[in-house]
């Protein structure tokens, strides 16, 4: 259980022409948040410390606001917001790529809202990922970024240790999405019900429910779940998980269950069953081509595992999908 003193950070990227509804919005979300943890007496459940990052007068990225100042930061989230104008040009972007690579190499989860995917896009971070941003911009992001896989038709993409949305105004199911994250569903679903925002559940979302560890502080092990995500953990084995951390194999399965709590195989499987999911929701292909196209030889292993994972069939799980989304 969480202590009183326990403190998640989430900080926001506030970048010239930044839509500032958005960043006051998700500022007085995680600060309703706060009180209904104490309202309710959640206070096993950590702190939510809102942060504003801008740039200073050197021009470094620094603290414009703090709901909780007073001691050093490490933002375990950062939201980049939409903005009201184009998609913001290359000389803007550039400001904040060695920022967002450093946030994201020490385990912060990237958080982007609209065409705030084009700062992480630009970061390289999304190389031979898939995205999904607005409507408008996907042919812009898919042309100024020809190695990502635009994924517009998807209203929000979890990613694991990045997610991307579609929508101008999804900040407000993001924020969500993170309080029931770091502080349970009950204060989410009473966040949402105070401010009278209509909230999708997790079984109207796409993709999986799977929520990896990235606060745990192994570099070794957390460049191994970023080569998992961006690969999709295809044509990987324990040897390779272990060449990339750069450690004995035994001394990598150790320090991998320790931190992420799972075993490499059922990461492995995690990752697959949630690029499935999203395909099974949003494509036509068959369950045999999805088996394949997640790093599937046999189907019919593939089917084994999906069911352990997510306690459905395939075929039921996208009947699940239509039904909901009917």
């Amino acid at each position: 259980m969480a202590k009183e003193c326990d403190v998640v950070e989430i900080g926001v990227l506030v970048y010239p022409g930044a839509q500032l509804a958005a960043v006051l919005g998700l500022t007085d979300l995680f600060a309703v948040a706060s009180r209904l943890r104490h309202d309710l007496g959640a206070l096993e459940r950590p702190i939510l410390r809102v942060t504003h990052w801008s740039e200073g007068e050197s021009g470094q990225l620094a603290v414009s606001y703090d709901s909780h100042p007073g001691s050093s930061h490490a933002p375990r989230v950062m939201i980049i917001p939409p903005s009201l104008t184009q998609a913001p040009a290359p000389e803007l972007l550039d400001r904040y790529c060695q920022d967002l690579r450093q946030w994201h190499g020490s385990g912060v989860l990237l958080v982007s809202v609209c065409v705030g995917v084009f700062f992480i896009a630009a970061s390289g971070l999304l190389d031979g990922r898939a995205a999904t941003t607005h409507w408008n911009f996907a042919q812009s992001l898919a042309e100024r970024f020809p190695k990502i896989k635009v994924e517009a038709n998807l209203p929000l993409l979890d990613d694991g240790d990045i997610i991307t949305s579609a929508c101008l105004m999804a900040w407000t199911d993001l924020g969500l999405k993170l309080i029931e994250r770091h502080l349970g569903e009950t204060l989410a679903a009473e966040t949402a019900r105070f401010l009278a925002v209509e909230r999708i559940t997790e079984n109207q979302r796409p993709g999986s429910v799977f929520t990896p560890r990235l606060d745990h502080g192994d570099e070794a092990v957390l460049k191994v779940q970023h080569w998992l995500q961006s690969s999709g953990a295809r044509d990987v084995n324990l040897a390779a998980m272990a060449e990339c951390a750069g450690l004995e194999s035994r001394t990598f399965l150790r320090r991998f269950r320790n931190a992420t709590g799972l075993k490499p195989t059922e990461y492995c499987q995690q990752v697959r069953v949630g690029r499935a999911c999203r395909m099974l929701e949003f494509t036509n292909r068959s369950i045999d081509q999805i088996a394949w196209g997640v790093g599937y030889q046999d189907p019919g292993a593939f089917r084994k595992v999906f069911f352990k994972v997510t306690g459905v069939a395939p075929s039921d799980y996208r009947r699940q999908m239509a039904s909901s989304a009917g």
